[in-house]
């Protein structure tokens, strides 16, 4: 009695500043109200927003081909290609064989060690696999930035062969098959048990699928230009011995940046236009997945 009537007597006698500070002060523990939209729509208008800034990353897929899309093919990807592969090629042949003595090892078409037929054969085959790439990670990059808008009106493959070489899945209906078979193994209760490859295993693997892509572009080059390239060069060679000579400069830097613009020309456009239909139909993929 003498406690609560001193604590009512306290209360009276305190002026309003010392009620609002005490009030400030109380802690309160008071949970998310139901009837507020705020606290309910939090994570669903956070989950939208994350969602629609990843889908604005890219631009639209085109209906038909552009003339920037033409442009960055034919030109930002193939001549551009081609002086930077010609480019290089010259440079790294001048730094070979200027730099080493060619009395005792002369330059020969066929015969080692310094044969041009053979520098050829090398130089197609690292350069498609280097190209692939670099084109990969520049249309990536332009894509991300929207510079330039995947191609939409190519028809997505449907042979086994063709979806392989474009990384997709083995057919359009996997992820329905994965489902439903699942679901059938929960209904019998049984467990497949899950067997994660190593991160390694998988990067290797990876890299081995996207240098083989480049590989088989290297085939195509090899057959139309090496031939070609072997019957120039004898022209311009010194018959000697059952094979041709040639001198330390410029013969071997000319063909070598011939050779590399040439293939650069062909191959860098194939890789953008490749990358850039796959972006395409992994977009229209996703919007029938959200539909």
């Amino acid at each position: 009695m003498f406690w609560s009537r001193a604590q009512h007597e306290t209360e009276a006698g305190a002026s309003p500043a010392d009620l609002e500070q005490g009030a400030a002060q109380a802690p309160t523990h008071r949970g998310p109200q139901p009837g507020n939209p705020v606290v309910e729509a939090g994570p669903a208008a956070a989950d939208e927003d994350m969602d629609a800034s990843e889908h604005a990353g890219r631009l639209e897929p085109s209906q038909k081909l552009t003339r920037h899309q033409v442009f960055y093919i034919l030109v930002l990807d193939g001549l551009g290609g081609m002086l930077l592969s010609g480019g290089v090629n010259f440079a790294l042949a001048y730094a070979m064989y200027t730099t080493q003595d060619t009395v005792q090892n002369p330059v020969r078409l066929f015969q080692l060690p310094n044969t041009l037929a053979g520098d050829a054969a090398v130089t197609i085959i690292v350069q498609c696999i280097l190209t692939w790439f670099v084109e990969k990670g520049l249309v990536a990059y332009d894509l991300s930035k929207r510079s330039v808008q995947p191609i939409g009106f190519i028809p997505e493959p449907t042979l086994r062969w063709q979806r392989w070489l474009f990384f997709l899945p083995t057919s359009a209906g996997n992820d329905a098959a994965d489902v439903e078979t699942k679901g059938e193994v929960e209904l019998k209760g049984e467990v497949e048990p899950k067997v994660a490859a190593p991160a390694r295993f998988s990067t290797l693997t990876s890299l081995l699928q996207q240098a083989l892509r480049g590989f088989f572009l290297a085939i195509v080059g090899f057959v139309l230009l090496w031939p070609a390239g072997v019957g120039i060069l004898t022209a311009f060679g010194k018959h000697s011995g059952g094979d041709y000579t040639y001198a330390d400069r410029w013969t071997p830097q000319v063909f070598k940046f011939i050779l590399g613009g040439l293939l650069g020309l062909l191959t860098t456009p194939l890789m953008a236009a490749f990358w850039l239909i796959k972006a395409g139909w992994e977009d229209k993929s996703e919007q029938n997945s959200e539909t």
